[in-house]
């Protein structure tokens, strides 16, 4: 087990299962420092977006890294203000402009805007087919934005990124998307910060000898879910990637298991405005 392990996913990619993500990271020197640290570190996958606006700076990182482009998964997003389909092909455009590339390994519908997100799945399928993203998927899509986008998908998304933790497991979407041979994956693996002081997950990585952020992302990995926590301190960036001399007894995965409320650190799909 290593940072190199891969998922396979519907279509044949493999996806490294542990990434770097860049939400909040400023554009300029700190997500550059940041993708850097990782890769130097052994990253190969970096997920960012349009709307995050610092897909020039990673771009920068990757190049400064040294690291040739075909050994790294880059994903990047959709912003909700670009979607539809014309706007989705011109927004893709300009993000790998600003990334550097000519593809982009993942590219992901950001948020299900229902009045939308029919339209711009098939420039996704465009863009897809085109051979200018290796594969296509959503992020925070419940299974009745699936079934919606099924009824005229030609492609199922390869992968369903979506809040997950411990007080948010999403056992359900996790289930659904098993049977549609989706990948999962998490993001705010780490509870956005919240779950770093949590007394359960402390006593936890007490016995392994353990930061409860690398209990937490075993617990990710012991449950085959693809994770991406963000870091911007090079220390951390490190540590959240030692997770591979440990694996979490069947009881303390019951017992993190045990603790969702879905309970929600960012938005709810199902409430988001739909602009």
């Amino acid at each position: 087990m290593s940072l190199t392990e891969t998922t396979t996913l519907a279509n044949g990619v493999e996806m490294p299962r542990f990434g770097l993500g860049v939400w909040q990271a400023e554009d300029g020197e700190e997500v550059i420092h940041a993708v850097k640290w990782a890769l130097e570190a052994g990253y190969r996958a970096i997920d960012t977006a349009a709307a995050y606006q610092n897909e020039e700076g990673v771009g920068e990182g990757i190049r400064q890294s040294g690291i040739s482009r075909e050994d790294l998964f880059i994903t990047t997003k959709v912003a909700n203000r670009d979607q539809g389909y014309d706007e989705t092909i011109a927004a893709f455009d300009k993000s790998l402009e600003r990334l550097g590339t000519d593809y982009v390994d993942l590219y992901l519908i950001h948020w299900p805007i229902a009045s939308s997100f029919v339209d711009t799945w098939k420039a996704l399928e465009k863009i897809y087919t085109d051979g200018r993203a290796k594969a296509i998927g959503v992020c925070n899509f419940h299974p009745h934005h699936l079934d919606t986008l099924l009824k005229s998908a030609e492609i199922v998304p390869m992968v369903n990124q979506i809040e997950l933790h411990p007080l948010l497991s999403q056992k359900e979407v996790r289930d659904y998307c098993a049977k549609k041979n989706i990948a999962v994956e998490a993001y705010s693996p780490l509870g956005s910060g919240g779950l770093l002081q949590n007394k359960q997950l402390e006593a936890i990585g007490e016995k392994y000898g353990k930061s409860v952020a690398q209990v937490l992302l075993r617990w990710d990995w012991q449950l085959g879910i693809i994770t991406i926590p963000k870091s911007v301190h090079q220390n951390r960036i490190k540590e959240n990637a030692d997770i591979f001399d440990f694996a979490l007894a069947a009881e303390d995965m019951a017992l993190i298991n045990a603790m969702n409320k879905d309970e929600r650190f960012g938005w709810n799909p199902n409430r988001f405005d739909d602009k």
